[in-house]
């Protein structure tokens, strides 16, 4: 598989047409049979949606619908937004081309990269900010065989919005920088995430560092992420 060059970016502040990514994760009300998703299972939706899309062939083909934008997307800084929605609002995301997956009671959609200030009109108006769920008590980590293992920053706060940002785009880095992705599609873009310390030396590991426009200070180390069953 091609990979995109890496080229040298603009500060942030100079960048004159950013691009965002958005992922709308579906969280309906509380009521009763209804259970809201787990912090974390948002967050494996999340990075398996955000591959899924890259790895498209409506993306991978030069003529594929979504290659353009994904391509402009890339030649900028890397940004990512996620949002949420419920109801009818959700059902009509689904006429926008989009990758989708799901985790648990959570289903994540990721669509196709837009200049930031041209949100599309069926995602513009979802709330952006405020999504923080949590995880029940005794939740399940899979072992790290055959999925690509994504560690959170101890100590580093942030919304469940934000680490889905976080997270999608370290699986992002790994389907562009690590070797075994063919093993890794062949198993449908497994995730497993947890908070924790590295494992993997650098060489084997992609490594988030955060531009600073929301939440946390600039340049902090977000999440890492690695095939860690061939540890």
């Amino acid at each position: 598989m091609t990979r995109p060059p890496t080229r040298p970016l603009p500060p942030p502040d100079d960048e004159p047409d950013p691009w965002s990514l958005s992922l709308v994760a579906r969280v309906e009300r509380d009521a009763p049979g209804r259970r809201r998703p787990a912090h974390t299972d948002v967050l494996v939706a999340a990075a398996r949606a955000v591959v899924l899309l890259l790895d498209d062939p409506r993306v991978t083909d030069p003529d594929g619908e979504l290659h353009a934008a994904v391509q402009a997307w890339r030649d900028r800084r890397i940004r990512k937004i996620c949002r949420r929605a419920r109801g009818a609002a959700w059902e009509r995301t689904a006429g926008l081309p989009h990758s989708e997956a799901a985790s648990g009671d959570a289903v994540v959609r990721v669509f196709a990269p837009h200049p930031r200030e041209e949100v599309p009109d069926l995602l513009r108006p979802l709330q952006v900010g405020g999504l923080d769920l949590d995880d029940p008590d005794g939740l399940a980590v899979p072992g790290p065989d055959d999925v690509l293992t994504v560690r959170l920053t101890p100590g580093v706060a942030m919304t469940t919005g934000k680490a889905a940002a976080q997270v999608g785009h370290a699986a992002q880095l790994a389907h562009e920088r690590l070797p075994r992705t063919d093993a890794w599609r062949r198993g449908g873009f497994g995730v497993r995430v947890l908070t924790g310390p590295v494992v993997l030396p650098p060489a084997d590991r992609v490594d988030v560092r955060d531009g600073g426009f929301t939440e946390v200070a600039p340049g902090t180390v977000t999440a890492s992420a690695g095939f860690e069953g061939t540890v």
